[in-house]
């Protein structure tokens, strides 16, 4: 319970409470006994109970044509007692000490609600809210920003105000919330840019893929978190290209791969084998980490001009509004000192027109700082289109002979025909033992395992193109994911 509450008596809402307050919306100059007789709960369409000291909601009931509620300011820990409210369209309950958002399931017909100053940390059990146009749950404590995204299950949705909650702190916080919310008309008492709108829709293309997997990925993450090495990596879309993982999981579930390994000259062939495509996939992984830096550049030098737009603009303004106010005030201190009616009236005029021209010059600023930002979005999304296919051509191998001297070692087609030319010099070496034990059946030279693996010239060719299709197909694999990454980035 909060301090205000230890200092008050809590009361909880009674047929007395309603009654006062219903007599207080009727006419002063009928008397207390005309009041009390002419009213009918029933047709109550409006009730204010602010500032009452009211803990519990309870008693309400009978107003089962209500429509707008106010229990605004005042000490109230649990929505509940609404449920037969069900024509309620608006229903204020800021400034209370509401924890958990709840009650509200029969409230179907709500257009707008307030829960502005409690105590909520989770926006949740709204499902059934589709009309409300309208909510306000700001100065609370929601920590977490992805949490927002359960708002998009409300169709009707156009004002969200959630200032003063501990994720507006975060520096991408609008970006997030527009584009996740995109039928928003005003978040947090400013118009949603149509210009910001656009630039994030066009992010999603044809896909219909979440913003959280293009522009938002990089602005919650990029700027914020300090990454271990194995998580850089996996931002880069490098994960598992640095060491021998990949080529270890070429071989993990090949049994026949050891035993051809005795025979004559496949240790030779194992031995320069695992060096080259390591090395490819260290030349991989260092490729897409340079590459991953210069988006991180991209999108940082993004947010840095998109602030510096912003400041000047709020700089610009702010000094034509001061110059406005100081030649207002010279202005009505004449006029106090002058006391001419003619002087009024002519200075009057001459604000008005001053007033005109500030609207002008403020409109004159919003709408270059609009073409400013719309040219930033537009040069943004071009650099990162121009990266992010730059790296899948160069990873594809699309252009072998591309001037960056790194493409030549380290595309996943070097990848393949390392393993091509790996498996072509083992199948020589297979079907020339094949041949030599043809020749000579009762070779020892091999182990037992190693010589039934030979008894037929088919089972052995088959088993080593075998385990190469498996080996191909674990290489386009990564490959693929590699590219999905970044096409959804």
């Amino acid at each position: 319970m909060s301090q205000f509450v230890s200092n008050i008596e809590p009361n909880i809402i009674d047929d007395e409470m309603v009654q006062k307050a219903i007599e207080e919306k009727c006419p002063e100059d009928l008397g207390d006994l005309a009041r009390r007789e002419i009213i009918n709960w029933k047709v109550v369409t409006e009730l204010q109970l602010s500032f009452k000291s009211i803990l519990q909601i309870d008693n309400l009931w009978p107003l089962e044509n209500l429509t707008k509620l106010q229990l605004d300011n005042n000490v109230i820990e649990k929505i509940e007692g609404l449920q037969s409210l069900v024509h309620l369209v608006w229903l204020d309950l800021s400034f209370n000490n509401i924890e958990v958002i709840e009650g509200l399931d029969t409230l179907v017909k709500l257009q707008d609600l307030s829960l502005y100053s409690n105590r909520i940390s989770k926006i949740e059990h709204m499902d059934t809210l589709q009309e409300l146009q309208i909510f306000s749950v700001g100065k609370n404590n929601l920590t977490i920003l992805e949490d927002v995204v359960y708002l998009r299950r409300l169709k009707s949705l156009r004002t969200l105000n959630l200032s003063g909650n501990p994720f507006c702190r975060e520096e991408h916080y609008t970006l997030f919330v527009v584009a996740h919310l995109p039928n928003l008309v005003y978040l947090d008492f400013k118009l949603v840019r149509d210009s910001m709108v656009r630039f994030l829709h066009s992010l999603l293309g044809k896909s219909g893929s979440s913003i959280l997997q293009s522009l938002c990925f990089v602005a919650l993450r990029a700027g914020s978190l300090q990454k271990s090495g194995s998580q850089k990596h996996t931002t880069a879309f490098v994960e598992y290209l640095n060491g021998s993982f990949l080529f270890d999981s070429l071989y993990e579930a090949d049994r026949e791969a050891a035993k051809l390994a005795f025979l004559p000259g496949v240790e030779d062939l194992l031995q320069a084998y695992p060096s080259w495509f390591v090395s490819v996939c260290g030349n991989l992984c260092n490729y897409g980490l340079e590459e991953y830096e210069k988006r991180e550049a991209e999108v940082s030098k993004f947010y840095k001009r998109y602030h510096e737009i912003l400041a000047v603009n709020q700089e610009e303004s702010k000094r034509i509004i001061s110059d406005f106010n100081s030649r207002n005030q010279r202005r009505l201190d004449e006029l106090h000192q002058a006391g001419s009616g003619d002087l009024a009236e002519r200075e009057g005029a001459q604000g008005e027109e001053e007033i005109h021209q500030l609207w002008d010059a403020l409109m004159t600023l919003e709408a270059l700082v609009s073409n400013d930002l719309e040219e930033l979005l537009q040069d943004f999304k071009r650099s990162i289109d121009v990266i992010a296919s730059t790296f899948t051509e160069n990873i594809q191998g699309i252009y072998p002979f591309h001037t960056f001297s790194l493409t030549m070692f380290c595309t996943f087609n070097q990848c393949r025909d390392l393993e091509n030319e790996h498996h072509e010099k083992l199948r020589k070496i297979v079907i020339a033992t094949q041949e030599k034990l043809d020749m000579d059946p009762f070779d020892e030279s091999l182990p037992e395992d190693v010589q039934r693996l030979f008894e037929d010239k088919n089972t052995i060719v088959n088993i080593i193109n075998m385990a190469h299709s498996i080996r191909l197909r674990k290489i386009d694999k990564r490959e693929n994911d590699m590219l999905c990454n970044i096409y959804q980035w």
